[in-house]
Order: C-alpha cells, then sequence, then structure tokens
C-alpha cells in the first residue's frame, strides 16, 4: 500500500497520558545492543521500531496492537510472553495507521467519552495495517455490530439461489409468526413473536429487494429475508467469513442476528469484510510477520488463508455494497469500493465497514460506559448530533482514511457479478 517513510517515533498525546495510537516520521529509533539483550521491540512492517514490547498492555503507548500482539503470542507459545531481546515486526503500515488516526482525531476528540476506533486489513493476506483509536484501550472496544451484519444475511441468500431483484412485500413492522420461524443450529426454536422489529425510515407497505433492501438497509426486510434463507445458515456463513464475538463465546443464534446484535470488535468485521473483497477467502487476522529471538532464531507467520463462500456469491455480494455506497453521501472515494453503514438499535453504538480490492476498514464509535449512554443528543468532536448512524460520523472517518490510504496505489477493480446466475428475480418477484 505504499512506501513507507524509514524510520519513525512514536508520540504520546500528553492529553491522554500516552495512550493514543499516533505515529509520526522522526529520527530513528535504534535499541542500544544492551538494551536489545534485555528488552523486547515491536517493530513496523518495514523495521522501524514502534516500541518497547513487555507484555504489559496497560503501559504500552499503543495498547490495543499490543493486545493483539500478546494474543498472538500466547497462541504460538505462551513462554514468549516471558522472553526478553525478542524482536516481533509487525504488519502494520506507519502511513495507513497515520490516515486512520487523522480522520479518527478529526472527528472525535480524545477526551469524548465515545470511543471511535479503525482497524485496515488487507484482503486474501489478513495482515492489519492499521489499529487506531480515539483513546487507547488495551481491551479494544466491543460494541453491537448492528446493521453491517446484513451482507452475511445477503451471501447466505445469493448462496442458496435468490436473485438482486428477489424480495418480499414488507411494512415497517416486522413480528414473527410463532416461536418456530425461527431455529437455531441446534435445532432449537426462538422466535420472538411478542417482540417487534421496526424500520428506523418509514415507508409504508412495500416489495423490497435484495437491491433495495440492501441499499436502504431495510430493517423488517432482512428479517424476512433470514427467515427464508435460516438463521442457522446466517450465522455459519458469518463465522465462515471470519466474524467472531470480542468475547470469545460463540455468536448469539438470536432471530435478530442479522440485525447486528453481537458484540464485536472491528478487527472481526473488518476481516469478515476482508474476506468478501478477496472473493471468499477468509485469512486468519495477523499483526505478526516475524519473531526473531536474541540468538537470530527466526519464526515467521505467514498468512493462514482458506476459501470460505463460492467467488461468484462474494463478488454478487460487494456488487451490492459497492451499489449500497455509490448511492449514499459516502461515495467518491476514488477507487471501486463497497460498504455498509451499521446502525445500531436506540442508537447504542454506530459502525461503517467496507472495502477497495486491495484494502478493508471498518470504523466503529460507542460509549464503554454502556447502553445506557446511547449516540443520541451528543456533542463529540465538538459537533452536537441529535443521533449517530453509520453513515454520519463512522462512515466519515471510514472514507476519509480509506481515501487517503488508497492514494498513489496501484488502481485495481471488483469482479462483475454474473449477471445471468445474480440478475433479476427468479421466485420471490413481486407480483
Amino acid at each position: 500500500m505504499g512506501a513507507l517513510a524509514a524510520v519513525f517515533l512514536i508520540l504520546r498525546n500528553p492529553a491522554d497520558g500516552g495512550t493514543g495510537e499516533r505515529m509520526a516520521s522522526g529520527s530513528t529509533v535504534v535499541p542500544s545492543a544492551s538494551s536489545a539483550a534485555r528488552k523486547s521491540v515491536l517493530l513496523d512492517v518495514e523495521g522501524a521500531v514502534i516500541e518497547e514490547f513487555s507484555g504489559d498492555c496497560a503501559g504500552s503507548g499503543h495498547p490495543y496492537l499490543c493486545r493483539q500482539v500478546r494474543e498472538r503470542l500466547l497462541a504460538e507459545d505462551p513462554r514468549l510472553l516471558t522472553r526478553d531481546g525478542l524482536t516481533i515486526r509487525t504488519t502494520i503500515d506507519r502511513r495507513l495507521q497515520q490516515a486512520a488516526q487523522r480522520a479518527i482525531d478529526a472527528h472525535v476528540h480524545r477526551d469524548d467519552p465515545q470511543v471511535a476506533t479503525q482497524i485496515m486489513i488487507v484482503p486474501g493476506e489478513g495482515a492489519i495495517r492499521a489499529m487506531a483509536t480515539s483513546r487507547g484501550t488495551a481491551d479494544g472496544p466491543a460494541f453491537q455490530q448492528g446493521t453491517t451484519a446484513m451482507p452475511y444475511t445477503l451471501a447466505a441468500a445469493l448462496s442458496a439461489g435468490l436473485r438482486y431483484d428477489d424480495g418480499f412485500p414488507v411494512s415497517d413492522q416486522y413480528r414473527a409468526q410463532d416461536h418456530g420461524t425461527f431455529r437455531n443450529c441446534a435445532g432449537q426454536t426462538v422466535g420472538e413473536p411478542a417482540f417487534a422489529i421496526f424500520n428506523l425510515k418509514k415507508d409504508g407497505d412495500r416489495f423490497v429487494t435484495l437491491r433495495s433492501g440492501t441499499r436502504d438497509a431495510v430493517n423488517t426486510f432482512y428479517m424476512r429475508l433470514e427467515e427464508k434463507v435460516g438463521l442457522c445458515e446466517t450465522v455459519r456463513t458469518a463465522e465462515r467469513l471470519g466474524l467472531r464475538r470480542a468475547d470469545g463465546a460463540p455468536l448469539r443464534e438470536l432471530e435478530t442476528f442479522t440485525l447486528g446484535v453481537d458484540e464485536v470488535d472491528p478487527v472481526s468485521v473488518a476481516n469478515s469484510y476482508a474476506s468478501l473483497a478477496a472473493r471468499g477467502r477468509f485469512c486468519e487476522p495477523t499483526v505478526i510477520t516475524e519473531i526473531r529471538d536474541d540468538s537470530g532464531a527466526l519464526r515467521s507467520f505467514p498468512p493462514r488463508c482458506r476459501q470460505v463462500l463460492d467467488p461468484e456469491v462474494a463478488d454478487a455480494v460487494t456488487g451490492l455494497l459497492s451499489e449500497a455506497l455509490e448511492r449514499s453521501t459516502l461515495r467518491g472515494l476514488g477507487r471501486e469500493a463497497a460498504g455498509m453503514p451499521g446502525t445500531t438499535d436506540a442508537f447504542t453504538a454506530a459502525w461503517y465497514a467496507g472495502y477497495t480490492p486491495g484494502l478493508a476498514s471498518a470504523v466503529s464509535l460507542g460509549d464503554p460506559r454502556g447502553y445506557q449512554h446511547p449516540l443520541v443528543d451528543v456533542t463529540i468532536g465538538g459537533r452536537h448530533h441529535p443521533q449517530v448512524d453509520g453513515t454520519s460520523v463512522p462512515g466519515l472517518i471510514w472514507k476519509e482514511a480509506m481515501t487517503e490510504a488508497v492514494r498513489g496505489t496501484h488502481e485495481t477493480g471488483f469482479v462483475r457479478p454474473d449477471a445471468v446466475r445474480f440478475g433479476a428475480c427468479r421466485d420471490a418477484c413481486p407480483d
């Protein structure tokens, strides 16, 4: 994604105690031979020093990055956390890190109670290029995903043979007919007929298709779509693409899964979208490329990937997400791009996730104090917002960072969807 400056320093913001993710160019930071023998260090993708690494992420200048490194070392060999003298080369790209940080800083202040986070991942590799936050947290943010979960249901529907213009008559309210309307992967009934779901925008009774339902993120349509393709297949599709709960528990198999009820972090969401960008090829997200100990012994961490979705289905999902982005206020990235806003129930959090052929990214925004602090009637970044949805603050951060990230890079395009396979409608056509 473009050449890096040879070296950089980490600048800690005194206003937040050095917990931000700010990086700037400067002099070379090279540990002396004696300090290198005692301390482990993190390097960027080009080999410049980020900071010393002790495994204690509470004292890190980049706690979110530190946590990712710590978790990877624990998975590889827990003894690595107790060793000194390691040189840990990460996948972080300074230019992209700075682009993400600048975009966040432009819209969310470091002393705001809300936290914004952006992750950038390379499709087909799983390499995390940027991990920027408005204020650092070693635990990482975990908010309900909202409507950025809809593409998993869309992928399941297209895999099942539905086409762009298939659809259903919907109203502005949805209610399951009975408990058996939805069944989890264990076959248990999880429908909630007493629970009503509403659309944010009231458009009355109408016929909604996969195309228009995705473009407008219609809640009641996606409930009908999940009902048709099956809750279990929707959840399994999300899992295959890479969605994981932030707490490590299984995804919740609830009827509102398609509306993003799971608490997830941006790494998981960005990586699931990266799988779509890579035409259905999932790669484990990674932040480490190699570790060298003080004796010179080397451990490498090559990409771990597998095909999880029919490439043509992934292309078809991308086709609709491209239309959704192009018809939104976020169009004009300067590259072919696809994306989806994430608005949650009662505006408890907001997201934007999307990708170009070469870079996927997700932005989350929420208040870590909990659901009792929704993004309603709030001032964020010095600006008052009656309410925050996915295309507002998160969408602006995403667009600004991604526009800068792709500038000067080689331009590529998406594979066009198969119009014969996915065009028109098949068996869910308007009367």
